[in-house]
């Protein structure tokens, strides 16, 4: 299948692959600060956005197959990627596969301990079950801080001081998307991330972590970089699980900074 994407200005490649949530709209947020700059494609994953689901499996290996596919289509052969989350994992394994130039992986998925997954789903489960049944009434909520702290405290350090607008999008498409809950089931009871050994990826490879990440915890930084040796670490200090929301000009400058 075709991914639907938006391209935004002028420069090098740069391809960003979203997490669970809204897409690519995910990237609202350093989206026109990173085409201030260079040419960026961001694509909206099978049943997430407007992308219909895959037909088979949902699995991290068939929508990193989607992935491939896409910059085979249209000839993005050693693009620069970026992903957060989920994303961020599938990025790391595009590495690991030898597609595409420099990678930025932010928070990525993956690298768990068997408790920390289950935790992962024992939590995140019931915040996403929680966000569906309050569809109606999320434009409201998350138009005063209390209501995004109820609701985000798990993905973001500070949800009281994000805007209605930097949330929405991705807090509906958590209840919205027809692959969030397969993905989220891929990610819980799939296998977890393969590394690749010093030398083997096609370009830089650079992992951010926040500090106050409550969905991939930062102890899991460690086995990402001892998986992925060739890897800078870099901490978002005071952040949570999307340096997009609680550091924007952090994460755009770390992406320019570390992709050609």
């Amino acid at each position: 299948m075709t991914l639907n994407h938006v391209r935004r200005g002028n420069g090098s490649p740069l391809l960003l692959v979203h997490g669970l949530g809204a897409g690519w709209q995910s990237w609202s947020p350093i989206l026109d600060g990173l085409a201030e700059h260079r040419e960026v494609i961001a694509v909206d994953l099978p049943g997430f956005g407007e992308t219909p689901p895959l037909a088979g499996d949902v699995s991290i290996a068939t929508l990193t197959d989607s992935v491939v596919d896409f910059i085979r289509e249209q000839d993005l052969d050693g693009i620069s990627t970026v992903g957060q989350s989920m994303g961020g994992r599938m990025v790391l394994e595009l590495a690991r596969r030898g597609v595409g130039g420099d990678t930025v992986a932010l928070d990525p998925g993956g690298f768990w301990s068997d408790r920390e997954v289950a935790l992962f789903g024992a939590t995140l489960r019931p915040s996403i079950a929680l966000v569906k049944a309050l569809r109606g009434m999320l434009p409201a909520l998350l138009s005063n801080p209390a209501g995004r702290t109820l609701l985000l405290a798990q993905l973001s350090a500070r949800p009281w001081a994000l805007s209605r607008e930097t949330v929405l999008n991705d807090v509906r498409g958590l209840a919205d998307s027809p692959s969030t809950d397969a993905a989220l089931i891929a990610l819980i009871k799939g296998p977890k991330q393969q590394g690749a050994p010093a030398g083997k990826v096609p370009g830089r490879v650079t992992i951010g972590w926040g500090r106050r990440d409550l969905v991939t915890v930062p102890r899991q930084a460690a086995r990402a970089t001892q998986l992925f040796p060739d890897a800078v670490l870099h901490w978002f200090e005071g952040c949570g699980h999307f340096p997009q929301w609680d550091a924007p000009h952090e994460a755009t400058r770390l992406i320019l900074d570390h992709t050609d």
